[in-house]
């Protein structure tokens, strides 16, 4: 099929069955929408229209575009994560009773050595634990200290934790044996 000399609109009318019926069999296999693949190949072959006119063999491009399309959803689904499974503790099954009570005593235990920290830091920390989820304008406004003199307090405040933190769990020496 040869489209050549026709005008844009011409090659859209003349190529849209084509586009419809390759995009619903190639969808399955792409673990995707058909509607989906045939956007994406309508936009392919727009871009081309103004770039380079028409395909000399539509039905031939037509196919190779959907099958390269398909191609691409499935790589981007392989991909893909859901949001949650970022956040997901694999230890715990998500929502089950014992994984709440774990999460909320490591919650507790954190809160607990936040407040033991010296100086300005349990204020620091507590703001940047906030389920509010403040900006540094908003912390610093908070604390009465500039914005620029954040970061710093921050790194030690954070250090603080940490060193507290370790000293508290004690590492295994090699071997096995605890200290």
């Amino acid at each position: 099929m040869s489209l050549r000399h026709e005008s844009p609109a011409q090659v859209v009318s003349a190529l849209g069955s084509l586009v419809s019926a390759e995009a619903t069999a190639e969808a399955p296999a792409a673990a995707t929408e058909a509607r989906d693949l045939e956007q994406a190949v309508w936009v392919r072959l727009l871009e081309r229209l103004g770039r380079d006119g028409p395909p000399s063999d539509a039905a031939r491009w037509v196919r190779s575009a959907v099958r390269a399309e398909a191609r691409r959803a499935r790589r981007t689904a392989a991909r893909e994560l859901p949001y949650g499974h970022a956040l997901a503790d694999p230890a715990d099954p998500a929502g089950s009773p014992e994984g709440a009570v774990l999460r909320s005593e490591r919650r507790r235990l954190i809160r607990a050595a936040v407040a033991r920290t010296p100086g300005d830091c349990p204020r620091l920390l507590t703001a940047i634990l906030s389920p509010d989820d403040p900006t540094y304008r908003e912390i610093a406004g908070e604390l009465g200290i500039s914005q620029g003199s954040l970061g710093p307090m921050r790194s030690r405040c954070l250090g603080c934790l940490r060193r507290m933190l370790t000293a508290e769990v004690a590492s295994p020496e090699l071997g096995g044996k605890e200290r």
